[in-house]
């Protein structure tokens, strides 16, 4: 019977603290490296999200004025304008933008006869300007000063059905 007793080949059972700091390193870096990236990858979705879900309002906007001969009427930050339930999914509109903020419905106000768009407010989260242009190159004309989307307050970026 051979026994090692207090020899180092039979007593080790795992890695030295410096084999495992190597790893970690080399498992660290390329982390590094990636994870800012799907950062930008997810911004981008939700600025995606942001501007098909506008497009998608605008669509029933259009539909709506068509059947009913009406803008849309003004509502409170977050809540569906009446008479819009039947266009869309109140529950999409209700719960916010994909960007932060709420959806929002104005009538004659900020300079417009009728619009819609995201009202940053509260908690909700909150966009700059060039962040906001991103989406309007995407979405318009790259201006938020002219064209149908644009800013029409200081915390508030509308697609512009009609103007006064």
């Amino acid at each position: 019977m051979n026994t090692y007793i207090g020899s180092r080949a039979g007593q080790r059972r795992g890695f030295a603290l410096v084999e495992l700091l190597i790893v970690v390193i080399m498992l660290g870096v390329p982390a590094a490296i990636v994870i800012p990236q799907f950062s930008t990858s997810n911004e981008d979705a939700r600025r995606q999200a942001f501007v098909s879900q506008m497009r998608s309002y605008v669509t029933a906007a259009e539909y709506y004025r068509f059947k009913t001969g009406q803008y849309l009427a003004d509502s409170g930050s977050g809540e569906c304008p009446a008479g819009w339930e039947g266009y869309i999914d109140v529950d999409r509109w209700t719960a916010g933008t994909p960007i932060g903020g709420v959806w929002d419905v104005e009538q004659d106000s900020y300079g417009i006869r009728s619009g819609f768009g995201v009202h940053f407010w509260g908690n909700n989260g909150t966009q700059d300007d060039a962040y906001m242009q991103k989406i309007d190159a995407v979405f318009d004309n790259g201006d938020l000063c002219t064209g149908q989307f644009r800013k029409i307050a200081g915390d508030r970026f509308y697609y512009v059905l009609a103007d006064n």
